[in-house]
């Protein structure tokens, strides 16, 4: 399964009358953040994919839409109240099956000024404890917790910078120790030069940035 991961950026490669063809393979698509919603709407609409999104700490003005607790956890797209984002997944603060494959969101960044969705990394373990029964179920009913955990803040020590704003959430690297997804996605990070390190395996975890636009195999079980 190829999964499209985008973040931070809106990509001239991906916002483009070629992008059945460059991307014809694609099965998935993964925003990690801080992207506007009609540019998500642009890829759905085009690839006819799930497309699975969080927000980030920019590009807020529909998060409120989205943040209510109640269409976080029983509202699955946009359409369901007729706001920017038409076809697409809210992930944030949710566990999802899509097929076989087991997703979860948390977006936002570690907390450095008075702007939406930034959280301390104690507030982000709250909001990871709010998803432990699903995940709990999870691991119960399908043998593992989950596949892949889309954030927008890397993890804490990997791929983060050393500024409070683009530091890593430490809750992240206690979540791949306990739940061992099999890819963590995330953005925030900009990349200048393209050849940068995207991906590091951290015990059984593949943490991935996606920021612009970054292609990867995704292994699920069946």
């Amino acid at each position: 399964m190829k999964a499209l991961c985008v973040s931070d950026m809106i990509d001239p490669l991906v916002y483009s009358d070629s992008i059945k063809q460059r991307f014809a393979d694609i099965d998935v698509v993964f925003s990690a953040g801080d992207l506007p919603l009609e540019y998500l709407e642009f890829i759905v609409s085009s690839l006819n994919k799930p497309l699975f999104f969080i927000f980030g700490n920019h590009n807020l003005n529909q998060f409120y839409y989205y943040k209510n607790s109640v269409f976080e956890k029983f509202s699955t797209t946009a359409a369901k109240r007729n706001i920017p984002g038409m076809g697409t997944v809210y992930a944030g603060g949710r566990v999802i099956r899509e097929g076989n494959m087991l997703i979860a969101g948390l977006g936002g960044s570690m907390r450095y000024n008075s702007g939406g969705n930034q959280y301390s990394n104690f507030e982000m373990n709250i909001r990871i404890l709010g998803l432990l029964p699903r995940l709990l179920f999870n691991r119960i009913r399908y043998g593992r917790a989950l596949d892949v955990l889309l954030t927008h803040a890397p993890p804490y020590g990997i791929h983060d910078g050393k500024d409070l704003c683009h530091r890593g959430f430490r809750a992240f690297i206690w979540f791949m120790k306990v739940f061992k997804p099999k890819y963590l996605i995330h953005g925030h990070i900009h990349l200048y030069d393209l050849a940068e390190k995207r991906k590091t395996v951290y015990h059984k975890t593949m943490v991935v940035n996606a920021y612009s636009h970054f292609v990867i195999d995704i292994e699920v079980k069946l």
